[in-house]
């Protein structure tokens, strides 16, 4: 019994569309990655600094174009960083104790908002190296920062 040419085409044409929706149901997750790659607006993920941190020094580093631009401290950096936001201090460690710490907040082309920090041990040393970027700001800490200080402190006098 031979197949006529129609219901040949039929199935050759189902079996392009299956094979189609195969392929969007694949790569779509990856789609939406690469179309949130122009957000770089960082989100509001909570206090940035520990409870009763000091900071006394911020430097705002940027890179509008990102691809050349990168960062690295003891126990992380990125590449492809479009904004970075560094601040010196110290933070609590225990009940009595306060460490020196390096805190970092940045966006590159690929993750919107990222954090991270690297707290001295003693005797070693903090440092990070910035490279390809802008120097927008150095200096001691912005008013933004002063105010999430004071509240981050009002917060845990008043949970005492």
């Amino acid at each position: 019994m031979k197949k006529s040419a129609t219901f040949i085409a039929a199935q050759e044409s189902l079996m392009s569309r299956a094979l189609f929706v195969g392929v969007l149901l694949f790569v779509g997750p990856f789609l939406s990655t690469s179309w949130a790659q122009n957000k770089t607006e960082p989100t509001d993920g909570g206090p940035l600094f520990p409870g009763t941190s000091q900071i006394t020094f911020q430097w705002d580093y940027s890179c509008p174009g990102g691809k050349a631009c990168s960062f690295i401290c003891p126990g992380g950096g990125a590449s492809h960083v479009i904004k970075l936001r560094m601040y010196l201090g110290t933070i609590p460690v225990g009940s009595t104790q306060d460490a020196p710490a390096v805190i970092y907040d940045f966006s590159t082309i690929e993750i919107p908002h990222a954090r991270g920090f690297s707290v001295s041990a003693g005797l070693g040393t903090l440092s990070c190296q910035v490279n390809g970027m802008m120097s927008d700001y150095s200096g001691p800490p912005t008013d933004e920062v002063a105010r999430a200080q004071e509240d981050a402190l009002k917060k845990q006098s008043s949970t005492r």
